[in-house]
């Protein structure tokens, strides 16, 4: 099944384009097409790292973010069994409701069999909590939440544990995973190189920024967990 994924959380710095990545470099390791969209005009950092599969999209002008539904149309790889990843940027709930409701694209992607997951990252404060409920109130019942507990970004989310938000997302069916954290140092070597994350675990050169013995198998490592994750979600 084919499957439109927003990548969310609203705010800045809560890892949305470190999922959008991570879920870009899941899709390829299985075999499965994919589209990706950046919405990022200041970082362009999905586009940055997987320059082959995801491209710029203007996300206050209903042009661009239609180009993000025609695939479904008009790529038949994708509209047969693959996907699309959209990295949100912060602060663009708005415009993209907007569009979403205009376009009745919900139920339109149901009708042509595409499961919308609406992914909410999250960190460990108030705020993410607060986007949450405003997350659900928006689209309600039809689309399919993943609330991301982001561990690279806080390790106590007992405020979103307790919340009446996370209670209704879970009312309406949302499933709830944890991001493991990977090593601060091999993450910054990762972006100074601008790699995939296959291109890191694959750079044995003696580069600076290229990841030594151990760091590539602790990016192996997580990655095989982020899998593990990610392959019981409905993707």
């Amino acid at each position: 099944m084919a499957s439109l994924n927003f990548i969310g959380g609203e705010k800045g710095g809560v890892g949305k384009s470190v999922l959008s990545r991570l879920l870009a470099q899941y899709f390829i390791d299985r075999g499965r097409p994919f589209t990706g969209f950046d919405t990022d005009r200041s970082h362009t950092s999905f586009t940055r790292f997987y320059a082959d599969y995801a491209s710029p999209v203007i996300v206050d002008r209903y042009e661009g973010l239609d180009k993000i539904a025609s695939c479904f149309e008009e790529v038949p790889a994708v509209g047969q069994q693959g996907s699309v990843i959209v990295d949100l940027a912060a602060q663009t709930a708005l415009p993209l409701s907007r569009w979403i409701k205009d376009s009745d694209l919900l139920p339109l992607m149901g009708e042509m069999g595409v499961t919308v997951n609406f992914w909410h990252l999250a960190d460990a404060g108030k705020d993410s909590v607060d986007l949450l409920d405003r997350l659900l109130n928006t689209y309600g019942a039809g689309p399919n939440y993943i609330v991301v507990k982001n561990e690279g970004r806080g390790q106590d989310f007992s405020e979103l544990e307790e919340s009446s938000a996370l209670k209704k997302a879970l009312a309406l069916g949302a499933r709830v995973v944890n991001l493991p954290q990977l090593h601060e140092s091999s993450m910054r070597k990762i972006d100074r190189q601008n790699a995939s994350f296959w291109s890191a675990i694959n750079n044995r050169s003696t580069d600076e920024d290229a990841l030594g013995m151990l760091e590539r198998q602790r990016v192996k490592t997580w990655l095989k967990n982020c899998y593990a994750m990610l392959d019981a979600l409905p993707l």
